[in-house]
C-alpha cells in the first residue's frame, strides 16, 4: 500500500517539475522571439538563425511540456537543443567542464531535466496521462 502511495507522489512530483521547467523555458523563447521578459541580446534577432530556431523550440515545445502532450519525444529534442546549446554558446567560452565559469549551468541543469522526462514521462498530471488512462 505505501508503495503505491509513493509511486503516486513521485508521478505528481514528475508533473510539477515538468510544468516548473516548461514555464522557465516557455520565457526563455518568449524573450527570443516576443521580446518578453527583454533582453537587449536578442534586438534584432533573425527567426531563421540558430538562436531563433532555439526560440521557436523553446517556446513550442515548452508549451507541449507544459501540458504535458508528447512529453517524452519533445523532452528528447530539447534535451538535444539544450546540450547544443551548451556546447555552442557556454563552453567554447572556456571551462568546458565548469559550467558555472562559463554561465552554462542553467543549460546543463535543463538538458538533464529533459533527458530525464524522456525516459520517465511527465507524471500524472498531463494530457499524455489522460491519454493512457483513456486506454
Amino acid at each position: 500500500m505505501a508503495f503505491a502511495q509513493n509511486d503516486q507522489l513521485t508521478s505528481r512530483a514528475l508533473s510539477v517539475l515538468r510544468i516548473v521547467s516548461a514555464y522557465l523555458l516557455i520565457q526563455h523563447g518568449t524573450a527570443k522571439l516576443l521580446g518578453f521578459p527583454h533582453v537587449a541580446y536578442f534586438d534584432g534577432l533573425q527567426l531563421l538563425s540558430l538562436i531563433g530556431v532555439a526560440g521557436i523550440l523553446e517556446l513550442f515545445g515548452g508549451a507541449l511540456l507544459l501540458v504535458g502532450l508528447f512529453t517524452r519525444p519533445v523532452a528528447f529534442v530539447l534535451s538535444g537543443l539544450l546540450a547544443f546549446a551548451y556546447f555552442i554558446g557556454h563552453a567554447s567560452k572556456g571551462a568546458v567542464l565548469s559550467p558555472m565559469l562559463n554561465g552554462g549551468e542553467s543549460a546543463v541543469l535543463f538538458c538533464f531535466v529533459f533527458l530525464f522526462m524522456a525516459a520517465a514521462g511527465g507524471g500524472a498530471w498531463g494530457i499524455d496521462a489522460l491519454r493512457t488512462a483513456r486506454k
